[in-house]
């Protein structure tokens, strides 16, 4: 089954696939956009041209487990992309998911324009594989 995994951000959402095996993820792209509505539609529009099946949304958690505004956003949008696709939607904790990317980036020496370009569909792609390790923890 193909899982596209949503990281949102205000202006820029990162996104990722997993391959049909589910056993991998990997960056696929970066919408700059900060309109809701229009995210939505965009976030939309590539979930259904991937064919996927499962759509995982990083639910950005307070580091104390709690849930704010962002969280609730994240929320909203899974229930909205739901509706709009047809296509279930799972919510994964995504703390700490940023703070990785940007330290595989460090380590990769990735700076500037081009870390900015990449760094929301590589937290995408962690909130993905994140959720496939612990969905197939044998693989």
């Amino acid at each position: 089954m193909i899982i596209l995994s949503v990281d949102l951000g205000k202006a820029r959402t990162g996104l990722a696939v997993s391959d049909i095996s589910e056993t991998l993820a990997s960056p696929l792209a970066q919408i700059h956009e900060k309109s809701p509505e229009a995210l939505l539609d965009k976030v939309a529009n590539v979930a259904l041209a991937q064919r996927a099946e499962l759509i995982v949304v990083g639910l950005p958690k307070n580091m104390d487990g709690t849930e704010g505004d962002s969280a609730k956003y994240a929320r909203d949008f899974g229930v909205r992309l739901k509706e709009k696709t047809g296509i279930l939607v799972r919510m994964q904790d995504e703390r700490g998911t940023t703070i990785t990317a940007h330290n595989l980036l460090n380590a990769t020496n990735t700076r500037g324009k081009k870390r900015k370009n990449v760094v929301d569909s590589v937290a995408a792609t962690i909130i993905l594989q994140n959720f496939l390790d612990s969905k197939n923890p044998s693989k």
